[in-house]
């Protein structure tokens, strides 16, 4: 028991020490920023590159789809209008190349849907390290002790430094661009 109070009494003193070795930083308070990371991948530039990449890479496949997909339409419908004067080996084969396109047309929907969210994922990612490091330089550079990200319960205007991060962002954006 004499051990544990003697072990306790240490403690208290270098804990004494330690505030009067340095009271400057006892004294100022820690400075907290807030990053609104859903505000930061709307509007950062890099994202928007990137969706604009994305478009002109999977546009054409889709437009495909998207033809595809008109075609089946006029096909079911000539299959329909048709119903009673098509012979049975012509409307056999029209049910035929209706359902071999269906087919095809979801296979390639789905392949895409996948293809997409791969790319989308990899590309998020690669951006992710970007706004780290944009986090951490302006951070650093303001002197920030802590930098909080989306979501939290709440937090003030004044502590938020998203326009900070987003100015980062467009400058390096700016800085990368041939």
């Amino acid at each position: 028991m004499a051990r544990f109070s003697t072990l306790l009494a240490l403690a208290a003193l270098a804990l004494c020490l330690l505030s009067l070795v340095n009271p400057i930083s006892a004294a100022t308070e820690p400075r907290i920023g807030y990053v609104d990371m859903q505000r930061l991948f709307a509007e950062a530039p890099q994202i928007e590159q990137v969706r604009a990449d994305i478009d002109r890479e999977f546009r054409p496949r889709n437009d495909a789809l998207i033809a595809d997909q008109q075609r089946l339409e006029a096909l079911e419908a000539r299959l329909i209008d048709e119903a009673s004067t098509e012979l049975a080996e012509p409307r056999q084969r029209l049910e035929r190349e209706a359902l071999n396109l269906r087919r095809s047309i979801e296979r390639r929907r789905d392949d895409l849907a996948e293809e997409l969210r791969f790319r989308t994922s990899a590309e998020t990612r690669a951006i992710e390290s970007t706004i780290e490091i944009a986090i951490r330089q302006v951070a650093e550079q303001a002197g920030y002790d802590l930098i909080l990200t989306s979501p939290v319960a709440y937090a003030s205007e004044s502590i938020d430094v998203t326009d900070a991060i987003l100015d980062w962002l467009r400058e390096d954006m700016a800085t990368t661009q041939p």
